[in-house]
């Protein structure tokens, strides 16, 4: 029953901060959005973007997504947070693919 107690104080932590781990993104409509780069998760392709409107917008990159920097493709590594990027998506049920990606700085 000793073993218990700690157990249940670490889950008592545990949960709340796992949700607090789990960032709202939004959903937008079809279109062209500019914005600064949030969070760059490089293992699983992905970045979030915070659009001028204060939209969270999360991207996972697929094998059609372009990326370019003046007109060039670059790699995904070139992307950083704190970047600013303008993004053309498409909105497929709740999700958002990123059709281009163009850095701006």
């Amino acid at each position: 029953m000793k073993n218990l107690k700690p157990l249940a104080l670490l889950m008592l932590f545990l949960i709340p901060f796992l949700y607090s781990c789990q960032e709202e993104t939004d959903v937008v409509e079809s279109g062209v959005y500019e914005g600064t780069i949030a969070e760059v998760e490089a293992d699983k392709s992905e970045i979030y973007v915070e659009t001028a409107e204060g939209q969270l917008l999360e991207l996972y990159f697929t094998d059609n997504t372009v990326l370019t920097r003046n007109g060039e493709e670059v790699a995904f590594d070139q992307l950083a947070e704190g970047g600013r990027v303008e993004v053309e998506v498409e909105k497929v049920g709740q999700r958002l693919d990123p059709i281009a990606v163009r850095i701006l700085e």
